[in-house]
């Protein structure tokens, strides 16, 4: 049977009594409190604890609420009314009554309906629905689980229940024996009536911790802008009140919100204060915060330090009339300080100096004698009291504080200073040692007004009442005789033990007197008195005084110090170090005496360390004189006489003083000692070569092919036989050394020079110095020079009728590049090749090669600089700023960009830079030739010699063009002075050609 809404079920247009749509397919409805409403009271509870049907049934249906839930409910509800109806009559039911034990619907598993009471579920009453949840069994077969099941629904009935009758009891306003009441609403705050309750259990710092909600909206986070308020000046004041008077007199002036015209003729003026009141108001306040403060010493000294405001005050000046109102709060604050501690002389002070400084002189004068009758043990107080008066009222004042305080050594001396005579400065002055006499001061205030002669009669009675002043003793010993100042010394040693400055006035005192023998004693004597007495002088102090005494003229104290005192403290191993540190020093601070001690203590010590040594040459060469550079280079001759160096710059020394003997002899002593030295042998050539003695000069180059052997000496005895217009025998000298030294590189240069320029040019001297120079590239190819020697005899190869000119370049470009493949990334060999293309004209070539060198060696000096030389005007600059970012230091580099400074007339920059050159790499002679061309050029004839001055010091030796023409036969044996002259000219010859 199925029924459809609209539908007929048998005829009826109706659905039966009692039918729920979907009630058997279990879609019951159910109700909630929001189906209900919060104004909807919950059913009433029954008087077993239960819900009452009817409450159940008017609450779902009376509800009015139109839910769906709400009509479902109501339909359950009246459902199980009517089946409770037909329970109670059986007669009622069509099919008459049930059978024994018959549970309606067991068949298809339904257990029937249970209703809970106080005694817990049981089954219902009615015949039809007799029986419980497992109808159909006897007692005997319910087992342990169902018991176990009983017991868990019992207690969960039971405590829910709990919770029900203490909810609706405690506390609550509804009667327990009114059913009707207890289950009508409440409201929604019963729901938390247990928390509530625990509320009383919450003690006071709990509810003290409890944080503030806070309001958090927008208006709050936005920061507030204070208001800023800035306070008007005196003075600003005092003008509005002035123009408010004239606006009240009937002016044009009144301020608009400061006056009010009444009647055309008065103004009101009440809400105005006036300048008088407001500082009134201001003193009130600082006055109570200065009692405040001094309230707060113990000692009854004031907690206010006013020197900072004295410090201040002393120098105030009043500019204007804005200041007036400064100068108010000084005084008010003064007035308080010294209301507050009377007795604090430095507040009388600066409180008359405020005055002053505000133009008031006779209040200042008052203030300060006021002082000085409170604070009459000031010394400060009487000498501003001095000051302020006029002089012969300060004299006054100055007598009076003299014999208030008899003792005050500043008042004397300002009353002496008052004094125009000397005559009356020395009376005030001896009144005061009268009462003051162990006062240094005044007795040196006393001594400068005396000759020499009462000088020294002062200074006997000085010392007799100041015997523990040292500079007493010390001047005294100054103005007495020899006989009488040692005397004076030796009181002064007694009276003074431990007091090094003493012995070392003896120690000048005998040097005066030419006794050197006693000075080492006394200096000696008073480092043994100084430690017996326990006197701490350490060794740096000691040091110091030797400096001191070099400075006042005494050198041989200053080396007696030295000498007794600079091994104190040192350790054995650390002597020699120490001490060379110790003299540099010394020298840094032009204690040259002192220096020159140190170094002779330490080669007494160490008399065979040849650093100490060459150390003391070189101080005897830069501050000696030529007699004591001697001394100290035989002496080191002596103690190491296998060095050759002390020898050869003894025998350079004499010979350019022009004793040729003298240097001679040194050098023969030096072959005894030597007799195999190579320095030695050419040292001797070279004095006799330069002195003209030719002969001599091969003698001994023969004696030493003979005894020492060398590279170097084929070579020279070649050079000087070439010089001698002696090609033939110097080439066979070379072959010579060829044969003992083949792998000497020099040698082959030399036999292709003399072969290329001094024989005939023709084919055969050309062929001549080309084996030469293949000799030499065989046995050293790693020589650059040769390579470059070859390639430009090849160039040159047109010169000697072996071929043209083009062909010449291009056996020469072949040279240089089988060069650069046995010696890769070489610069030399590169701005060779760069050179040869420029000069055969291939400038595109000379760029490409540029390009690939740089690309090779990209922080080449040498490179940059011919970059920078050969590349166009404009682009000079950025080629230079590229050099000196790679490589800052690079003489070459640097001498080039000053040339370029030097083209375009900046000559201040230019000479700048040529300096920084020389200083890179003084040993470079390019740099000074180019500098001193550069002062010829745009210089003066002081520059001019100052440069000169200083290429000769350095005497440099290298440099392409430098050694190019220094080492040309026409110039050999010319000086470092006109060999500068002849690069320079050289180089401004090339300048103006170009």
């Amino acid at each position: 049977m199925s029924f459809r809404p609209g539908g007929s079920r048998g005829g009826a247009s109706q659905a039966p009594k009692g039918y729920i749509p979907g009630l058997g397919r279990g879609a019951a409805g159910f109700v909630t409190q929001s189906d209900i409403g919060p104004a909807t009271g919950r059913p009433k509870a029954s008087a077993d604890g239960g819900v009452g049907d009817d409450q159940l049934a008017s609450a779902g249906a009376g509800s009015g609420t139109g839910s769906r839930a709400a009509e479902l409910r109501a339909a359950k509800l009246a459902m199980q009314k009517m089946q409770k109806a037909q329970s109670t009559s059986a007669s009622s039911t069509p099919f008459g009554e049930a059978p024994a034990n018959y549970v309606a619907g067991a068949g298809r598993g339904f257990g029937g309906s249970t209703h809970t009471d106080d005694n817990g579920p049981t089954g219902s009453s009615g015949p039809a629905m007799e029986g419980s949840l497992f109808s159909g069994k006897d007692e005997s077969q319910f087992d342990d689980d169902d018991d176990e099941a009983d017991r868990i629904y019992n207690a969960i009935d039971e405590r829910m229940s709990s919770k029900r009758r203490k909810r609706n009891n405690d506390g609550s306003r509804i009667s327990s024996n009114n059913p009707s009441s207890a289950a009508s609403s409440s409201a929604i705050g019963d729901q938390f009536r247990e928390l509530k309750e625990k509320l009383a259990e919450v003690t006071e710092d709990e509810w003290a911790a409890i944080p503030d909600v806070g309001d958090h909206s927008l208006r709050h986070k936005q920061k507030r802008r204070e208001d800023v308020f800035t306070p008007l000046t005196d003075s600003l004041l005092e003008s509005r009140s002035k123009l408010n008077s004239d606006a009240s007199a009937g002016g044009q002036n009144a301020l608009a919100g400061t006056s009010q015209v009444m009647d055309g003729t008065a103004t009101s003026t009440a809400g105005f204060r006036t300048n008088l009141s407001l500082a009134e108001a201001r003193s009130t306040v600082m006055s109570m915060s200065l009692d405040k403060m001094s309230a707060d010493s113990a000692s009854g000294q004031t907690t206010v330090d006013p020197k900072g405001y004295l410090t201040s005050l002393s120098s105030a000046k009043i500019a204007s009339a804005a200041d007036v109102g400064d100068v108010n709060k000084a005084r008010l604050l003064l007035k308080s300080v010294r209301d507050t501690n009377p007795k604090h002389s430095p507040a009388w002070i600066a409180a008359a100096r405020v005055e002053e400084a505000a133009g008031k002189t006779a209040q200042a004068r008052k203030l300060i004698m006021e002082g000085c009758e409170v604070c009459p043990d000031s010394e400060d107080l009487w000498l501003e009291a001095a000051r302020l008066h006029p002089q012969h009222q300060a004299k006054t004042i100055l007598a009076a504080a003299a014999r208030r305080m008899p003792t005050a050594v500043k008042i004397y001396l300002r009353a002496a200073d008052l004094e125009h005579h000397d005559s009356s400065k020395k009376a005030v002055l001896r009144k005061a040692l009268e009462a003051n006499p162990t006062s240094i001061t005044l007795w040196k205030a006393a001594i400068e007004l005396e000759d020499a002669d009462d000088a020294r009669v002062l200074l006997s009675v000085a010392v007799e009442k100041v015997p523990h002043s040292v500079e007493m003793w010390l001047a005294l010993a100054r103005l007495e005789t020899y006989d009488n100042a040692r005397k004076v010394l030796n009181k002064a040693r007694k009276h003074l033990p431990t007091e090094r400055a003493v012995w070392i006035a003896a120690a000048k005192l005998e040097e005066s007197q030419n006794h050197g023998d006693m000075i080492d004693r006394i200096i000696d004597k008073a480092v043994r008195s100084l430690d017996k007495h326990d006197a701490v002088v350490t060794r740096a102090q000691w040091l110091k005084e030797a400096e001191a005494a070099e400075a006042s003229g005494a050198p041989l104290t200053s080396a007696a110090i030295v000498k007794c005192t600079v091994g104190r403290g040192v350790d054995e191993e650390d002597r020699q170090r120490t001490w060379a540190d110790d003299a540099n020093a010394s020298l840094s601070r032009n204690a040259v005496s002192t220096a020159r001690a140190i170094l002779a203590h330490s080669l007494a010590s160490f008399p065979t360390k040849r650093s100490l040594w060459l150390q003391a040459v070189d101080l005897e060469r830069k501050y000696g004189t030529p007699s004591s550079l001697d001394e100290v280079l035989a002496a080191a001759s002596e103690r190491l006489p296998r060095t050759e160096i002390f020898w050869l710059v003894r025998a350079k020394e004499k010979w350019m003083a022009g004793e040729v003997d003298t240097s001679r002899n040194i050098l023969t002593e030096a072959f005894k000692a030597n007799p195999d030295s190579e320095p030695v042998w050419l040292a001797a050539v070279k004095l006799e070569w330069e002195t003209g003695e030719i002969e001599r000069a091969r003698v001994l180059l023969s004696r030493a092919r003979e005894r020492a052997p060398t590279a170097r000496i084929f070579m020279k005895s070649a050079l000087l036989e070439r010089e001698c217009k002696h090609p033939d025998v110097a080439l066979n000298l070379l072959e010579q050394g060829l044969q003992k030294f083949p792998s000497f590189a020099k040698t082959y240069m030399m036999g292709g020079q003399i072969c290329s320029e001094d024989l005939p040019k023709n084919k055969d001297s050309l062929d001549r110095a080309r084996k030469f120079y293949q000799r030499g590239l065989q046995t050293c190819p790693n020589n650059i020079v040769l390579w470059c020697l070859a390639s430009q005899l090849e160039e040159r190869m047109a010169d000697y009728g072996a071929g043209s000119a083009s062909a010449g370049v291009t056996k020469a470009r072949s040279l240089l590049e089988l060069a650069r493949l046995k010696n890769q990334k070489n610069p030399e060999l590169w701005v060779e090749a760069i050179r040869l293309e420029r000069r055969a004209g291939n400038d595109k070539l000379a760029i490409s090669l540029m390009a690939r060198a740089l690309q090779e060696i990209p922080s080449s000096g040498l490179l940059l600089a011919e970059n920078i030389t050969t590349s166009p005007r404009v682009e000079q600059k950025s080629k230079s700023a590229d050099a000196i970012k790679r490589c800052p230091d690079d003489p070459r580099v640097i001498t080039a960009v000053a040339s370029l400074f030097a083209a375009e007339r900046k000559n201040d920059k230019a000479r700048k830079w040529f300096e920084r050159a020389v200083v890179l790499d003084p040993d470079m002679g390019d740099s000074w030739a180019k500098l001193y061309a550069f002062e010829l050029d745009a210089g003066t004839k002081e520059t001019q010699d100052k440069v000169k001055e200083r290429c000769i010091a350095a005497e440099p030796t290298h440099g392409e063009l430098w050694c190019k023409i220094v080492k040309a036969m026409p110039n050999r044996g010319k000086t470092v002075a006109e060999n500068l002259e002849s690069v320079a000219q050289t180089l401004l010859d090339k300048m103006r050609l170009n």
